[in-house]
């Protein structure tokens, strides 16, 4: 089925605004450049463990790893100097 044959039985409004939807050329840069790596010190730190449960409990909240959390606090606190 080609893509011409697809639309005909979409609605009207849609399959004109289809017909008239203009390309855009692909901007973004590849994944692996998105992602810019940080220099980073490997260190042992003994913390609360309420601490740790609280940003491991926002980290899953938000689909992050509460490690990056903790170093992200971190650097706020260490920008402000």
């Amino acid at each position: 089925m080609s893509k011409k044959r697809k639309y005909e039985q979409a609605p009207s409004d849609i399959a004109e605004a289809i017909e008239q939807a203009e390309v855009i050329r692909d901007f973004l840069p590849p994944p692996d450049q998105l992602v810019l790596r940080e220099e980073t010190v490997r260190v042992t730190l003994n913390l609360n463990k309420k601490s740790v449960d609280f940003f491991k409990v926002k980290a899953r909240e938000n689909g992050v790893p509460y490690q990056s959390m903790i170093r992200k606090v971190l650097d706020i606190y260490a920008e402000q100097f």
